[in-house]
Order: structure tokens, then sequence, then C-alpha cells
């Protein structure tokens, strides 16, 4: 009994030190500006009278414009986390079932024939948004090529490939934003506009979440019995019809939960947000961190736009969390 309580009690302190910052938040949104400012208060109807003064500023417009935010926040997060959901899915599948074998070379003849076309297309006039099309099908053409070839050097195997995935997470995420942006000023100078648009948001926070969901989605993968699709095969079923009709239906759960854990990444994300975009595609991070005023914090209606901004996760996280504990995520079983 005594191990019992030894091991709960710090579940306990964690759970009280992880829901305290969102129950003060909720408690704040509504909260009177004299309630905020006479100090500490925490239990409604016993330390401060509740009031919707606070909610009514945001969603009233009083602090600004929090549809269209909340409206784009949604837009980008849905559809950028459902294309990596489904890329990722792929490719984990690929490196769960099959054996890839890259040369090291072909790694480095990719970087260098980018380069070299790139650099050999200037004199010609083109634009380098064309000019790095083409760099990058002539670089991808090369190393492929290359790959080929009976080379003698190191050789990458699928876990190495996997490693580079979410080797890419491990860069300070201010040098991917400020690269992208200077990527993205070049393509609108180009005539292809792409900062402050919803397709120039959505392709970055693909590529930003697209590392965590090949990760994830390759365990899952491995863990499904692979008697199931040798069975397919053995039928003559296409292996495009073994993973969308057999597979995903197993790993159903784990894509679920994939989904939600990227969903949260694009949802909460601020600085792509931030750099990326002006003013007709910028996302609730965006919106809350603005709501300062000449008046100062005013943290009754920061809390509630924080309050706004919550909700929708909190509902998609009970409608996922539910369908997981459901026989209707378990497919496979089926």
């Amino acid at each position: 009994m005594r191990l019992r309580w030894a091991a709960l009690l710090p579940c306990l302190l964690w759970f009280v030190l992880t829901l305290f910052p969102i129950y003060w938040t909720v408690v704040t949104a509504f909260k009177t500006p004299p309630a905020v400012f006479s100090g500490p208060t925490y239990l409604p109807w016993i330390d401060f009278r509740p009031s919707l003064d606070g909610l009514r500023e945001v969603l009233g417009g009083d602090r600004g414009d929090v549809v269209r935010p909340l409206v784009n926040s949604t837009l980008i997060a849905l559809t950028a986390t459902t294309i990596a959901t489904l890329l990722g899915a792929m490719a984990a599948y690929a490196l769960v079932r099959f054996t890839f074998r890259v040369h090291l070379l072909a790694g480095v003849s990719f970087a260098l024939a980018g380069i070299a076309v790139f650099v050999g297309l200037a004199p010609l006039g083109m634009g380098e948004t064309s000019r790095m099309g083409i760099a990058f099908l002539a670089a991808l053409l090369t190393s492929i090529l290359v790959n080929r070839l009976p080379l003698r050097d190191k050789i990458l195997g699928n876990n190495d490939i996997a490693f580079w995935f979410i080797s890419q997470r491990m860069f300070p995420p201010i040098v991917s934003a400020f690269a992208l942006y200077l990527l993205y000023a070049r393509m609108g100078r180009d005539g292809i506009p792409m900062l402050d648009t919803f397709w120039g948001m959505v392709l970055a926070y693909t590529a930003f979440v697209l590392p965590i969901t090949v990760w994830l989605l390759r365990d899952f993968f491995q863990g499904l019995p692979v008697e199931v699709e040798e069975a397919a095969l053995v039928d003559d079923v296409p292996r495009w019809r073994i993973f969308l009709g057999i597979v995903l239906p197993m790993a159903r759960p784990g894509v679920i939960a994939t989904f939600l854990i990227a969903l949260g990444f694009v949802w909460n994300e601020f600085l792509f947000a931030l750099i990326l975009t002006s003013s007709r595609w910028q996302t609730m991070p965006i919106m809350i961190a603005g709501q300062n005023s000449v008046r100062g914090t005013e943290w009754w209606s920061i809390s509630g736009a924080a309050l706004v901004a919550i909700l929708p996760m909190v509902v998609v996280t009970m409608f996922l969390a539910r369908l997981m504990r459901s026989g209707l995520a378990l497919g496979g079983r089926k």
C-alpha cells in the first residue's frame, strides 16, 4: 500500500502542475479587471464574481478580429496535418516493409548537382525560382543514377533514413523559418506569391510535422503482423490495395494518435506563423500575442482569447480519445 501511494503522489503532483495553468487561464477569462489586479483569486463565486466581459471583448471584436484567425488556424492545421499524416504513413510503411540501400555519394551528388545547375543557368537570365526547380529535378535525377552505380562507399539503410527524417527537427526553428522566408520572398518576386498565403503556410507546416509522423507511424507499422500482407500478396493483391485496405485499417488507432499529435504541433506553432504571415492568414497564436494594448497587459482579454484557442483542441482530443476507446477505431480486428 505504501509503495502504491509513493507512486501515486508524484503522479498527482504532476497532474496538478500540468492542469493548473489551464485552470488559471479559464478562471482569469471570467474575471473583471478589479478582480485581476486586486490580487490572486482562485475560486469563482467565492473569491470573485465571474463576468463575461473579457469574452465579450474578444468575441465582439473589441480586441481585434478573432473569427478569422480561428478559421485560419483550423483550415491550415487540418490541411497540413492531413497531408503530413498521409505522406508520413506512406514513407513509414516503405521504411518498414522495404529494404533501402542509399549510397552516401548519391546524397553528395544531389547537393553538388543542384548547386552546379543552379549556378550554370544564371547566365541564361532565368528567374531564381525557375532555376531552383530545374536544379532540384536535375539533382534528383543525378542522385538516382549515382545510386545505381556499383560504388564502394558507405551504404545508408532504413534506420539511417529514419534517423535522417527525425534529425530535421534538430535544427533551431528560427534557421528553417528564416530560410523559408527568404525562399518565399524570392518566389513572390518571381510571380509565385507564398508569403501570407494559405498554401505557403500549409507547405511549411507539412514539412514541419512530417518527420514526427514518419517517426511515430514507423513504430506502429512495425508492430503489425506481416502474415496478413503476405497472404494478400499470394492472392496477387496490389501493394497499394494492401496498404489502403489492410495496413491502414489495422494501424488506425496509431494513425489517429499521430494525427492528433501533429495537429497539436501545428495548432500551437508560433514562429513560422509570425515570420511567414502578416495579416490575411495570421493564426490564433499570433492573435493572442498581439493582445497587449496601450493600456497595459489586460489579462482577462488575453485569457479569453487563449480560451477560444484552447477549446477546439480540447474538443478534438475528447472526440478522438472516445473514438480510439470505442470499437470504431479497431477496424483491423474486424
